[in-house]
This record gives C-alpha cells, sequence and structure tokens, in this order.
C-alpha cells in the first residue's frame, strides 16, 4: 500500500490529439471536508486507505490542488438522449485527473464528478450536489458488491459551497475510477461531423488499451464492435436479474467496455413491475426496467453507424447481430441459476410464468427470490414464509407444485440448493428509501454514519448479516413518495 506522494500519475487519453478533449482544471471549493471512502476502492490503484484522513488527499480529491503527473481534461462527446442526437456533450461536470498503474499492471483513471465548469458545462455549473454524490457512491460500491461491472467509487468530498437545484443545496465531488470512461458517445460526435479519422484514431486507442487481443485480428474493427455487444449483452442480463434500472440510457451513458457508467436517476426494484420507470423526468417510460435490454440494443445499433466509415454496413451489421441471443441467453441461464434450475428444458416458460405471478400480486423482487433459497420441495410442504408474499394464495400454490416438480425431476438435494441459491440471490440491495435516510442524515445533521453502515452492509450483500435485518425488509409507504429525476 502507497503513501499519497508515491502515486504515479500518467494519462494515456491525453496522448490522444486534442479533437477528443479540453484542458481544464478543476474549480476550487471552499473548506472541504472528507464525507466518506471505499477501502476496497483505494486498494485498486494501491493507496493505504488510512492516507484518506490526510488534509493533503481532501485537497486533492476536491480538486484543489493536482498531484505531480495529473493532466487534468474533460472528455468531448455527443449522444443520443431520449432517443434523440444531441451534437455536442462532454464532461459538463466531470475531470479526468490521470491514470494510475497499480502493482497488478492494471490502469484505473481518476475521475472527479463535480468539479466544476468545463468546455462542455453548456451553461451548468458543473457542481455536483451532496445528494446525488451519496447515490452514486453507494450504488458504485454495491453494484460491484454484486458482480456486476461498473465505474467504482473511490469517495465523496464535501463543501459548504451553495449549489442551485430545484432548492439550494451544498457542493461534493465523488471520485470515480475506471479502466477507461470512453463511451458510445465518444465515436458519435465524429461520425456525425463526418470525421473518419478521429474516430480510427480512437478505434485504435481502445483496441490497443483495452482489447488488445483484437489487434491481430482479420477485421479488428467488426471484432471490437463485436465484443462491446457482447458485454453489453452480458450487462443487460445482469441489470435484469438483480432487479436494477438505470434511468438514463443514453449513448452517452454506455461504456465501450460494457461497465455501468453514470448513477443518475437509478432504482432497484421493490414490488416487482416490468414497467417501472425508476427516472421521474422520463414521462414516456423510454426507460422503463423491461425496455432496458432493447434501448441497449438500439443504443449498439448506434455505436455500429458511428463504426462504420471504418469496415462495411454488411459487416457492422453481422457483428451487432447476435446481441438478441446473447442477451437472451445471459439472461436465461443466470435466472435459472438463481431459480436452481438448469436453463434448458421446461425451465424458460417457468420463468416467464414466475415473473408474471410476480407481477400481478405486486410482490417484492428481492425478498421473493431470497426466501426461494429456502424452498421445500417435499411434497405438500406449505412453504409458508413465501407464500405469505402472495395475496393470490391459491395461485401461489399451483406454481409452488409447479416449481416442487421441477426440482424434483433434478434430484436437486434442498439444503445444497440453498447454498447456490443464496450466493447468487442478494438479501441487501440499495432502495431508494435506504439512500434516502442516509442522505438526510448527511444533508440535515452532517451526520454520515448511515452511508458508512449502508456501504459496509451493501458490500456483502450475499450474506445474512442477522442484525441488519430490517435493511431487507419492503420499503415503508413513504417510500412510494420518494421522486428520482435526471437533477439526481
Amino acid at each position: 500500500m502507497l503513501k499519497l506522494e508515491s502515486l504515479v500519475f500518467d494519462n494515456g487519453f491525453a496522448r490522444l490529439p486534442e479533437a477528443y478533449y479540453s484542458r481544464v482544471c478543476p474549480t476550487p471549493v471552499p473548506d472541504p471536508y472528507l464525507v466518506c471512502y471505499s477501502p476496497q476502492a483505494a486498494v485498486l490503484i494501491d493507496l493505504d486507505p488510512a492516507e484518506m484522513a490526510r488534509p493533503e488527499l481532501v485537497e486533492t480529491l476536491a480538486g484543489n490542488r493536482l498531484l505531480p503527473g495529473m493532466d487534468a481534461l474533460a472528455a468531448l462527446y455527443a449522444g443520443h438522449q431520449f432517443g434523440h442526437y444531441v451534437p455536442q456533450l462532454g464532461d459538463g461536470r466531470a475531470i479526468l485527473l490521470g491514470e494510475v498503474k497499480n502493482a497488478a499492471g492494471e490502469g484505473w483513471e481518476v475521475q472527479l464528478k463535480g468539479a466544476g465548469r468545463t468546455p462542455y458545462s453548456r451553461g451548468g455549473d458543473g457542481r455536483a450536489v451532496l445528494r446525488s454524490s451519496i447515490r452514486e457512491f453507494l450504488c458504485s460500491e454495491a453494484m460491484h458488491a454484486l458482480g456486476i461491472p461498473t465505474t467504482r467509487a473511490l469517495a465523496i468530498v464535501g463543501s459548504d459551497h451553495p449549489v442551485y437545484r430545484e432548492d439550494v443545496e451544498t457542493a461534493a465531488l465523488v471520485t470515480r475510477l475506471a479502466p477507461s470512461f470512453v463511451r458510445f458517445g465518444s465515436f458519435e460526435v465524429f461520425y456525425y461531423r463526418n470525421q473518419i479519422e478521429p474516430i480510427r484514431q480512437l478505434a485504435d486507442y481502445v483496441i490497443a488499451r483495452y482489447y488488445p487481443e483484437l489487434a491481430a485480428r482479420a477485421e479488428p474493427y467488426a471484432e471490437l464492435l463485436r465484443e462491446v455487444a457482447r458485454r453489453t449483452a452480458e450487462l443487460m442480463a445482469q441489470w435484469q436479474a438483480v432487479g436494477f434500472s438505470h434511468g438514463v440510457m443514453n449513448t452517452d451513458n454506455m461504456s465501450i467496455l460494457g461497465l455501468t457508467l453514470d448513477y443518475g436517476p437509478f432504482g432497484f426494484l421493490d414490488a416487482f413491475d416490468p414497467g417501472f420507470v425508476c427516472n421521474h423526468s422520463d414521462s414516456g417510460g423510454r426507460y422503463a426496467f423491461d425496455q432496458q435490454p432493447d434501448v441497449a440494443a438500439w443504443n449498439v445499433t448506434k455505436l455500429a453507424q458511428a463504426l462504420v466509415p471504418l469496415l462495411s454496413v454488411e459487416t457492422a451489421s453481422a457483428a451487432i447481430g447476435d446481441y438478441p441471443q446473447q442477451f437472451g441467453r445471459a439472461y436465461i441461464e443466470r435466472m435459472a441459476a438463481k431459480f436452481g434450475l438448469p436453463p434448458g428444458g421446461e425451465t424458460v416458460p417457468l420463468l416467464m410464468d414466475t415473473l408474471q405471478l410476480l407481477a400481478q400480486n405486486r410482490v417484492d423482487y428481492t425478498i421473493f427470490l431470497r426466501r426461494l433459497c429456502d424452498f421445500d420441495s417435499t411434497p405438500g410442504a406449505l412453504n409458508a414464509p413465501l407464500r405469505d408474499l402472495f395475496p393470490d394464495r391459491p395461485a401461489f400454490d399451483a406454481w409452488a407444485a409447479r416449481y416442487a416438480a421441477a426440482l424434483r425431476q433434478q434430484d436437486s438435494a434442498d439444503a445444497t440448493r440453498r447454498e447456490a441459491m443464496r450466493a447468487l440471490n442478494p438479501k441487501y440491495i440499495l432502495r431508494n428509501h435506504l439512500a434516502e435516510a442516509a442522505i438526510r442524515r448527511a444533508a440535515d445533521h452532517r451526520d454520515y454514519s448511515e452511508i458508512h453502515r449502508l456501504h459496509a452492509l451493501l458490500s456483502r450483500p450475499y450474506d445474512e448479516q442477522p442484525e441488519c435485518e430490517a435493511y431487507a425488509a419492503e420499503p415503508p409507504d413513504w417510500a412510494k413518495r420518494i421522486e428520482v429525476s435526471c437533477s439526481s
């Protein structure tokens, strides 16, 4: 583990031509203070977690001082927002400080979100608020603990500097880590400007840095597109299986590495609702939970379109043509495993019928799957803890008999299956009301204990943690009034 002064910064992205970014320094904030940090994320860059308490590091993560080797910049990109092309977006409130390579040879880009105005702020203040920063910090780390590819969150630094949203709030910065923050929109901006060479240079950069095994292929750009489509399909399967809704699946929020990127108005399912819309700003429901796989497919076609100058339309179409099958296969495999069943045979209709039953009875998705781990397949077993979740008891009884028969057909031992399923069905997720309680304590009382408690809890989402049982309960009635929008 390294001291702050021992971190060696580079910035590979900055060695690209300046067409891809603008050099800009963070705007300092007054009197910054550390709100919270992730020791697990610190280890990614070999930083001793004890260093997080040092004022010098807090000043750095506030954007008030740069370390040797940092080369600060804001990246240019465009994107399709809610289906409409926006010609120039870019890092409007995020600034890339540089890259740290750890002892294992892994490069991690270090980015400050909420670091002030950039040339891409489009009239905005370039700031983030404490509320949204807490949500991003907690969900980034929670998703990683769930095994879902994501950007990481190192820390939140706060300041009493006022920021104006619907109300006056206080400023905060999240330090984000990722191998790369390149997005689909990073290619789109040059396609719509009819600038072919920058598309080629960026594709070559991405292949050399993140997909080196593709460089020697006969059609490396087609292989890049195929791999990004595959990773995106896998990511969507993971989102759908765990009940995660992103909320703003614009192409500028889609990672070229298949990471979950940009946590704004996200949400996890409570009562199972296929049409769940977590973003209050999404009045048309474009990014509803059940639309995510298809939206991702549409986004992949936009990436393919942006790469067409490097390959033929036919080749690009073929490269992404397997997306539906890749998503379907990955989703069914995950869901079947969560149910303790093989992915073939009668499992698919059983899974689909189960989801329909959950929707009809408004059953809590996470609680159902966790209690399913303890299902007793003995003929005539009541399975009361699970049965009690369903208002329509006869419908549950019919389903339970069908599920029990499927388990017995596999000659599956309940005890063995229980342990395997508990490793796949989390007990704890970042429900909106849990995040809201942490936000209220932090904003109203400068009490950050609930952030720390949730971070620790969600770092072990599959463990029982009986002392935290209340965090696994259904949300209270007041939680239904929580609205999360693009400003979140």
